[in-house]
């Protein structure tokens, strides 16, 4: 079983910062991608940003220079330092790991809020 918690959603106005956590338990590999995908009212879920198992990351082109993903492989936690804020950005965040090797799945976390006021 895998498990994903995350952490450190919240409102903020716009031009702030938060730091959002994910900690996973459960069978995870270093070779698994974890990364945060985003959710609005309305819209389609997306990915935001991801590190690979071979520390490859990769950013949305609206979180580029705002936005930072970071990993402790040893600790199986994922955190999404989020800057310079934006109404845009809000909605509901997502850790997901994806299983590259063997048969593809994914795992996801309940999800936590992220509001941003203009």
């Amino acid at each position: 079983q895998v498990q994903l918690v995350e952490s450190g959603g919240g409102l903020v106005q716009a031009g702030g910062s938060l730091r959002l956590s994910c900690l996973a338990s459960g069978s995870i590999f270093s070779f698994d991608t974890m990364g945060w995908y985003r959710q609005a009212p309305g819209k389609q879920r997306e990915l935001v940003a991801s590190e690979s198992g071979d520390s490859i990351t990769y950013y949305a082109d609206s979180v580029k220079g705002r936005f930072t993903i970071s990993r402790i492989y040893a600790k199986h936690t994922v955190y999404l330092q989020m800057n310079t804020l934006k109404p845009e950005d809000t909605g509901v965040y997502y850790c997901n790991v994806e299983r590259r090797r063997g048969p593809t799945v994914d795992y996801w976390g309940q999800g936590t809020q992220v509001t941003v006021s203009s």
